[in-house]
């Protein structure tokens, strides 16, 4: 089960946060979750507050990357729920959450959004763990407030500026896409298959992107517009981001797939950079490391996450060898 509860992000825009509960039964790993209940707000009954209406129960906020949206954490969500409070975000632009046309899509925006996030809903301290740009916005957010964030998880999300180059390459791949499509099944099979971004099948990037389609009179388009996300990477694509990594002082670790965007070599400079960094990484993963091997996510972040949360606990990570390898970009 998931229950939505709004947010009001950075200028008034309304954001939609799900709390996840009871495990599902059955495979969870590319489980889809709509709204359940309807709408509510923080403090109304049966919500925590932010006065801390959920006690000592530890929380983690889970935040999506560019295209993504809260669902796409559902698995992770609900094995975090059997012992701890887990709420993922919809991004403004993204899911559920609103779209405004003059919104700002700016990296102070997305943080400012998550930093309320935890103060409405009464998180704090939280353990902030984020995919790509959701990762970026985490680690942002943890340097800027250290007392609101007790723990941090990097996954697959590069410190280094990727250039003008990267941003056109984007803009021409969402001009590429054969939308609207005509059924869901076309959807899996141009980004799983078609897609020349794709080097080899990929099943997983398929549902991952079925994920973040709505039907329309013409056929399914994206929840999201193509335009706002090349505003929103535009807002970080062209800068590094080591120097917040330095500033991060509660426990990080920074996890990538093999076959993901995140070099290795790159990985251990962010943990060597970070004060309390850590290194883990995936077998059989790309970028998309949570949709495609979601128990080998676990296996890499589950040690952490009860050594963070649970006082006491030992921590003693162990990083797999690995060479680097390329993938095609899922979603950062």
């Amino acid at each position: 089960m998931a229950r939505r509860i709004d947010v009001t992000g950075a200028g008034g825009v309304r954001l939609a946060a799900w709390e996840f509960g009871d495990p599902p039964k059955g495979d969870p790993a590319k489980a889809v979750s709509e709204p359940m209940i309807p709408t509510q707000s923080p403090g109304e009954k049966g919500l925590p507050s932010a006065d801390g209406g959920e006690g000592s129960r530890p929380s983690v906020l889970l935040l999506h990357g560019l295209m993504g949206r809260a669902s796409h954490w559902a698995s992770t969500a609900r094995w975090l729920s059997e012992r701890h409070r887990a709420v993922a975000l919809d991004q403004r632009g993204h899911g559920q959450s609103e779209k405004p046309p003059q919104a700002a899509f700016t990296r102070e925006a997305y943080v400012e959004d998550a930093e309320a996030a935890l103060e409405q809903l009464g998180l704090a301290p939280v353990v902030l763990i984020g995919h790509a740009m959701g990762a970026l916005t985490a680690w942002q957010l943890a340097a800027r407030r250290p007392d609101l964030v007790r723990g941090l998880v990097v996954c697959d999300m590069r410190a280094s500026a990727l250039g003008a180059a990267s941003q056109r390459e984007w803009g021409d791949w969402f001009k590429s896409w054969p939308a609207p499509f005509a059924t869901l099944a076309e959807v899996r099979k141009w980004f799983g298959e078609d897609d020349p971004w794709v080097e080899r099948p990929n099943p997983s990037r398929g549902e991952f992107y079925a994920e973040v389609m709505q039907e329309s009179p013409d056929g399914w388009r994206p929840v999201f517009e193509p335009e706002q996300m090349l505003k929103s990477r535009e807002t970080w694509v062209y800068d590094a981001h080591w120097e917040e990594l330095t500033q991060v002082q509660c426990p990080a670790l920074v996890v990538r797939g093999l076959d993901g965007e995140l070099g290795r070599a790159e990985a251990q400079e962010m943990v060597r950079v970070l004060p309390r960094g850590e290194y883990a990484e995936v077998a059989d993963a790309g970028h998309l490391v949570h949709y495609d091997q979601p128990e080998g996510w676990r296996t890499a972040i589950e040690p952490f996450l009860e050594a963070v949360l649970t006082p006491g606990t030992p921590r003693t990570p162990d990083a797999q060898s690995a060479s680097d390898s390329h993938s095609a970009p899922g979603a950062p």
